[in-house]
């Protein structure tokens, strides 16, 4: 973990960038709050590109840690107190893992983190597991019926009032995400202003106002270990608020693949669907308007909307990996990634782009 996890913040003083966990006061944390006791083990967890996530083991404990990158960060983004206030909100009424204990103070590990329990489970990314094994149309249906009951969730009864402005929810996010583009871009990319008009010119009626995970994806859940496939856990809630549930089976359709998909450079983010025996995009999208009742004929507009946030979101990381925030060499390979984002979504809307091969090995129609 190279300068990831120091013992002491003294262990820190010189280093070029700062450490994700102090283990010393993390250690007083865990015995606050009654966490185990003894040494602490930390381990990375998941694909570490945003809000990096640790397991911590330590006798009688094993604990889930997540915090914000290092700095700098974009405004209002990697708001993990947030994250952690719409998982607690949702314990008992959606599938989440239980808040053990939140920490405002970054002096402890120098920065704000919240501790979850740590759940056992699949998540499924390359391959269906053993145990799972010719339940991929079960294993579809169960990552849309989750859906379909986030989206269920009454948010004034759990408390979430004022977690995010229901009013106008696509035409903020169109200008917050342009907004957040011009604070983290590394070079010119004349297309993402095309598909901002294109978002803007065509913004759909939303439905009622539901909880939007904002990052929903078979990647970012967890199945119970044995058949039949069930959602034990939504995961990855830092995208979070309240708006257009729409807004969620886009993002889902942009990122499940199909096995007639041309290879991607980048964010092939659940290869394992690219076998046979799952469902289609447009399969998906039918379960969730059969589910809901929701209209989903918009749903071009939604996917082009995820690719485009998306791409945004990952230039920010990528910014930071250019400033030396981060060593991964995964990020290095944003250069080229991001404007692939933009590219199918370019493909998605009809926008016209500056790469006419990308478009066409990408169809317009996003459930075909």
């Amino acid at each position: 973990m190279s300068d990831d996890v120091v013992e002491h913040h003294e262990d820190a003083a010189g280093a070029a960038r700062p450490p994700l966990l102090v283990i010393e006061p993390l250690r007083a944390f865990l015995d606050a709050h009654g966490l185990g006791s003894g040494p602490v083990h930390a381990r990375p967890i998941g694909d570490g590109h945003s809000n990096p996530t640790f397991v911590l083991t330590r006798e009688g404990a094993e604990v889930v840690l997540r915090r914000p990158p290092r700095p700098p960060l974009p405004p209002s983004s990697h708001d993990v107190l947030r994250e952690s206030r719409v998982i607690g909100a949702l314990a008992g009424r959606a599938p989440v893992p239980a808040i053990l204990a939140t920490c405002e103070d970054p002096a402890v590990i120098g920065a704000p983190f919240f501790l979850m329990e740590r759940m056992a489970g699949h998540v499924l990314t390359d391959a269906v597991p053993e145990s799972l094994a010719g339940g991929e149309g079960a294993i579809a249906d169960a990552l849309v019926d989750a859906l379909v009951g986030l989206h269920a969730v009454d948010w004034r009864a759990c408390g979430l009032q004022g977690f995010g402005r229901p009013a106008g929810y696509l035409a903020r996010q169109v200008r917050r995400f342009e907004g957040l583009w011009e604070l983290s871009r590394t070079r010119d990319l004349p297309v993402f202003g095309r598909l901002a008009t294109w978002l803007g010119d065509h913004l759909p009626e939303s439905p009622a106002t539901t909880i939007v995970h904002g990052d929903y994806r078979l990647g970012n859940t967890m199945y119970a270990p044995q058949a039949p496939p069930r959602v034990v856990a939504i995961l990855d809630w830092e995208m979070s608020t309240l708006g257009d549930p729409l807004a969620d089976v886009g993002y889902l359709c942009a990122f499940w693949v199909q096995p007639d998909d041309p290879p991607l450079r980048m964010f092939d983010l659940s290869t394992v669907t690219r076998s046979g025996g799952f469902p289609t995009r447009a399969e998906l999208v039918a379960r969730y308007h059969e589910r809901s009742g929701r209209s989903t004929g918009a749903i071009a507009w939604y996917q082009t909307l995820a690719l485009w946030k998306l791409a945004v979101a990952m230039e920010g990381i990528h910014r930071r990996a250019v400033q030396g925030g981060s060593d991964d060499p995964y990020l290095a390979a944003f250069a080229d990634g991001v404007p692939e984002l933009l590219e199918r979504a370019a493909a998605t809307a009809g926008v016209p782009s500056l790469t006419p091969s990308v478009r066409t090995a990408h169809p317009g129609d996003p459930c075909s």
